[in-house]
């Protein structure tokens, strides 16, 4: 009897300590980002897209747009980032770039960074909210947020002024089948035209590129009454990529 109740008091001792581990587990669940411990990403604040823009001696400049879907005073957005491993992380804040139709808010921000790991901080009545891409952090590289289903590549490198410009789209991979095009006028929509996009490759994240190049004879001469929209077709949806209702041009490669 006395054998008994040791094992089992040895018993009740260890199912205590695995519950307590597990509790701190539970406690310690979330990611930490510099010197913050953030959750993952809040539905109130997303990553839209992040574009590099320059490069030189391994350091990096982005230019990063942000989504917030609220009505909070006094809200702050910021890209909160790792200037260099081993150096405290910094914060960018963003401003106010426009708002949606639906009332969502776009904020707009730059940063440089030689390492390039980075999330997004929103902070509105009194509280922080985080995206940190699910614990993983944003990385180099072009990429867009979980709730942006499509977005257009710069590619001023990739423009001749004699014989056209190549498009690119970056999207996420909803499902197999779909259907990526590119909306383009040359005479300020006065006329349109509508061409396909393929697929090219999938990126680190996930994300897919698709791209084609519009054949366009002269194409210096129609650059100022060059825009274009992106159109992506999947699962019985239709997602629009516009630059936020002004449409992308020829100038966007290098300037918007």
């Amino acid at each position: 009897m006395t054998n008994t109740r040791k094992i089992t008091k040895r018993f009740a001792s260890i199912i205590l300590s695995v519950a307590m581990l597990l509790s701190m587990i539970c406690v310690m669940g979330t990611v930490s980002i510099g010197t913050i411990s953030a959750d993952a990403a809040s539905s109130r604040v997303s990553l839209y897209c992040a574009t590099p823009y320059f490069s030189k001696y391994g350091f990096t400049s982005y230019e990063v747009f942000i989504q917030t879907k609220d009505n909070a005073r006094n809200q702050k957005v910021f890209v909160h980032y790792n200037y260099m491993n081993g150096e405290p992380w910094k914060d960018s804040e963003a401003e106010l770039y426009t708002t949606l139709s639906d009332g969502t808010k776009i904020w707009k921000t730059m940063f440089t960074s030689y390492s390039t790991a980075y999330c997004i901080k929103y902070v509105a009545d009194g509280k922080t909210y985080w995206d940190n891409n699910n614990g993983r952090n944003y990385g180099s590289g072009t990429s867009i947020g979980a709730n942006t289903p499509i977005v257009s590549q710069k590619l001023g490198y990739q423009y001749s002024e004699w014989t056209g410009f190549q498009i690119n789209a970056l999207l996420q991979n909803y499902a197999y089948h779909k259907n990526v095009f590119v909306r383009y006028t040359t005479d300020n929509w006065k006329t349109h035209r509508d061409q396909a996009l393929y697929y090219s490759e999938t990126n680190s994240y996930g994300q897919e590129i698709w791209t084609t190049y519009l054949s366009i004879s002269n194409a210096q001469s129609h650059s100022e009454d060059f825009h274009y929209a992106l159109c992506y077709q999947v699962n019985g949806r239709t997602y629009w990529a516009n630059n936020f209702g002004e449409n992308y041009g020829c100038f966007y490669y290098l300037f918007k």
